[in-house]
């Protein structure tokens, strides 16, 4: 029975890894978890009754939280954690659905505006419910408040943005 060696994390050479500590390696485990679980767990109900991925609501939703209901397509990649070419076809399911328009932005040519129709704000209206008692029964009740906090801060510090959305 081979095993992988336990390295001394405060010993290495300068060429080897610096290992993790037990306390680093607890929090990468939880971290990894969270963002590796979490979101099936938010998605299922999500599937089960609105009939949505957790991608589909994210991107309908990001859109319905903007002043006119519109959006550029690379924020929305951004807030979605999405690439372009994944959002582009599932913007291209929604126009077919008539949930979502798209054309060229008005300002800025080189930029393509996702705008929700009125067909595809009732849709992200009828799901919202069933997310939002998905989040607050898997990641907010589960908090106190200074938790909360905490996960909001450490999130912030954690968040990379991409230069052109900055």
């Amino acid at each position: 029975m081979s095993s992988a060696p336990v390295p001394d994390p405060g010993g290495a050479a300068p060429d080897e890894p610096q290992w993790l500590t037990a306390d680093e390696k607890e929090a990468w485990t939880g971290l990894i978890s969270l963002v590796l679980l979490l979101p099936g767990r938010l998605e299922s109900p999500l599937q089960r009754e609105a009939g949505l991925t957790l991608f589909e609501y994210l991107t309908l939703s990001h859109i319905s939280e903007t002043p006119e209901h519109r959006l550029r397509m690379s924020e929305l990649a951004y807030l979605t954690n999405g690439s372009l070419s994944r959002l582009s076809n599932v913007v291209k399911r929604f126009e077919a659905r008539g949930w979502v328009e798209r054309y060229p932005d008005p300002d800025d040519g080189r930029f393509t505006i996702a705008a929700l129709t009125d067909a595809g704000y009732e849709v992200v209206v009828a799901a919202a419910p069933t997310h939002v008692d998905a989040v607050r029964r898997l990641v907010l009740d589960p908090l106190t408040a200074s938790d909360q906090r905490a996960l909001a801060r450490i999130a912030a510090k954690l968040r990379t943005r991409p230069v052109d959305l900055a």
